[in-house]
């Protein structure tokens, strides 16, 4: 009889795409190198991509973060949270966030060593900001809690500080029980609960105070509103952005 050997498991691995390359080589050199070394032809050169290849899937090194940020997304949102839906909001944003961590695991050596590196850029931290609100604006999705409404941004903006404080504890964390992490995470979840509920009271007790604010202000001649372009035309403070 016949003996076949075992398939190669690599071999039938699936080739990653070019900008999932791009990403995994940023992470082996952040692992093993200082993040200001790190030159954008050295993430093509390990990707196995032309400069010019790279250039098509990014505009810079930094950029390359938020295609990790993309992956990791996909990752918590493919996977199945049936079993969660009679939870309360709680206890689905905590299995939610900390999912997002496990997907975040393999990259963690790389995200030490960024992270380390940035703290002291603001610009960096910034842009970092609203690459968060974007992935946790669909963390929240995936954890059934709105994020529309007025104080939806405020929702929003909470869960991605109390994510970031989280991650500062999980980067030190080498307990594969990650104690230290899920305590924080529960200790900044009931922090953020705690704040919007402040939030909710407060916006009902001004409620009144807000009518009479749109009155006065539908009631001016639209020239002489703040707020508007030199032909009247509103200006959209997403257009900053």
């Amino acid at each position: 009889m016949d003996q076949h050997p075992d398939p190669d498991p690599s071999a039938a691995a699936p080739k990653p795409s070019p900008r999932e390359a791009a990403v995994e080589a940023l992470m082996r050199l952040a692992a093993e190198q200082p993040w200001n070394d790190i030159e954008i032809g050295d993430i093509a050169h390990e990707a196995g991509l032309t400069l010019a290849e790279f250039r098509e899937l990014f505009p810079s090194k930094g950029a390359v973060l938020g295609g990790l940020s993309r992956i990791v997304d996909r990752k918590v949102l493919e996977a199945n949270s049936s079993d969660l839906a009679d939870e309360p909001s709680r206890e689905r944003l905590f299995d939610v966030l900390m999912r997002r961590l496990d997907a975040m695991t393999p990259y963690k050596p790389a995200l030490r060593r960024i992270s380390y590196a940035l703290r002291g850029d603001p610009l960096s931290m910034l842009a970092l900001n609203g690459l968060a609100l974007n992935s946790h604006r669909f963390m929240l999705a995936a954890a059934g809690i709105d994020t529309e409404g007025p104080l939806g941004r405020v929702k929003l903006q909470g869960v991605v500080v109390a994510f970031a404080r989280t991650v500062e504890v999980w980067l030190d964390d080498e307990d594969p029980a990650l104690a230290r992490t899920m305590a924080k995470l529960d200790q900044e979840i009931g922090r953020g609960e705690r704040f919007m509920e402040r939030a909710e009271d407060a916006r009902r007790l001004t409620a009144p105070l807000r009518a009479v604010a749109r009155s006065l202000f539908t009631r001016r001649p639209r020239r002489e509103r703040a707020g508007t372009a030199g032909d009247g035309e509103e200006i959209d403070p997403a257009a900053a952005i």
